[in-house]
């Protein structure tokens, strides 16, 4: 019998480690050179060559699967993006809603010239600028045309001048925030007099 000699502290080195797997794991394509009787004894050709259209398949299923899993992450992070958004439309249109009151009591005010010099005049010029910084606009002008998707006709005046439906006096400012309506206007229609 012969006897193992522990290796003497000048002989250390460093272990041999041989990597033996088929498919690289940086890469994911199946290796070339690696010595299939090492790695298969008792294969034949046709069942290495089996088992590599395998790995190739398996590595190609993957690859396709994680490309899915990224565009389905992309799609959600893009819904969630736009979700957020509309979420944060509503809730500024419905504080909008609530303080058209108080802007309609003040333009009132204005029209009548009860606030000019006062210090309302400031705080309605603060609250109209407030609502310009989130995008809120007014409609509803004098002179334009008649739209019943911006307008709420109040009265229709015949008119033998006019030629289409237009408005002739604004009762109540409409308002949108971006392409929502939050409020139409309510107005008053020249309509053409029927002869």
């Amino acid at each position: 019998m012969s006897e193992k000699k522990a290796p003497s502290p000048d002989e250390e080195s460093e272990p041999l480690i041989t990597d033996k797997r088929r498919i690289d794991p940086e890469t994911g394509d199946v290796r070339a050179g690696v010595d299939d009787s090492a790695v298969a004894e008792g294969l034949s050709a046709d069942d290495l060559e089996i088992l590599d259209d395998a790995a190739a398949d398996l590595v190609a299923e993957y690859r396709d699967r994680a490309a899915r899993a990224e565009a389905e992450l992309q799609n959600f992070r893009t819904r969630v993006e736009r979700d957020r958004q509309a979420n944060r439309d509503a809730v500024i249109a419905e504080v909008v809603r609530s303080l058209l009151p108080a802007l309609d009591d003040l333009d009132r005010a204005d029209g009548h010239g009860d606030l000019a010099g006062t210090p309302l005049e400031l705080v309605a010029q603060k609250l109209r600028s407030g609502f310009d910084r989130y995008g809120v606009s007014s409609v509803g002008t004098v002179g334009e045309a008649f739209d019943p998707a911006i307008h709420e006709a109040m009265v229709r005046i015949p008119n033998p001048e006019a030629t289409s439906d237009t408005v002739a006096e604004v009762i109540e400012g409409g308002y949108t925030l971006g392409d929502r309506l939050i409020r139409p206007a309510k107005v008053a229609v020249q309509v053409p007099a029927d002869e």
